[in-house]
């Protein structure tokens, strides 16, 4: 995991309490064969621990099936696409009256997940058991 990214969600998760409604949209290379992908489900569940309250989705016509995207926890939307050339990337979207924050992180090669494993080699041997993600080795 891009170190990046992990800021990304910890951001995410700080400002929805702040928003009424989100939506999330994660680009992946084509052969990526799964979607969501477990850092945008990731990010979604953590914003909606930290708002369960979130707007309802204003759409009266949809036009072609499925372009609101799919329905993640809270009810927040998810936009997934899987494209020749890209890595990985994933933008959250949040807005309110008035206002919207953007959230974005691109990886454009595989070297960046480098810096996480780094880390995660790093501290292996002070985190007995199991450890998910690089957020407690952060810590955030």
């Amino acid at each position: 995991m891009a170190i990046g990214a992990v800021l990304m969600m910890r951001f995410a998760e700080l400002a929805a309490p702040y928003f009424e409604s989100a939506e999330i949209i994660e680009l992946h290379h084509d052969g990526k064969s799964d979607a969501p992908s477990g850092t945008s489900m990731l990010t979604a569940q953590r914003m909606a621990a930290a708002s369960p309250d979130w707007g309802a989705d204003p759409t009266k016509d949809e036009v072609v099936r499925g372009a609101r995207g799919g329905v993640g926890p809270a009810g927040i939307r998810m936009h997934a696409v899987r494209m020749r050339g890209m890595v990985a990337h994933q933008e959250v979207l949040l807005g309110t009256a008035g206002q919207s924050l953007t959230i974005r992180h691109d990886s454009y090669d595989r070297s960046s997940f480098m810096p996480g494993v780094a880390v995660a080699v790093k501290a292996v041997a002070d985190h007995p058991g199991v450890t998910v993600g690089l957020d407690s080795l952060l810590d955030l």
